[in-house]
């Protein structure tokens, strides 16, 4: 059978593979899938939790946080064509915002 460890496993390694791509790739879609990734793995993380201690709680968590992610996506998404329409590029090492 199936328990809520194993939930928490697979999301610890959803998270990890996450922060690597975040970490290693330079393309802003990438990045912003690899953020996506680490947050749905958080849900999961919620929803195992909330299986654990047999109550609702984790359930509206994941549920609100969906609404926030699905405005984050539509915003971030904006965002990355915007960037690429002015630079022609979506690689993240060509914008140095903070640069003198």
């Amino acid at each position: 059978m199936i328990g809520a460890e194993h939930f928490l496993i697979v999301s610890a390694i959803l998270f990890a593979v996450g922060v690597t791509g975040a970490l290693i790739s330079r393309n802003l879609i990438m990045i912003f899938m690899a953020v996506e990734i680490m947050l749905n793995a958080a849900n999961l993380a919620f929803i195992a939790f909330a299986r654990i201690h047999g109550d609702m709680s984790g359930h509206v968590i994941v549920f609100l946080t969906l609404t926030v992610a699905a405005a984050e996506a539509a915003v971030g998404l904006g965002l990355i064509m915007t960037l690429y329409r002015r630079r022609g590029s979506v690689d993240a090492s060509k914008f140095n915002i903070m640069k003198w």
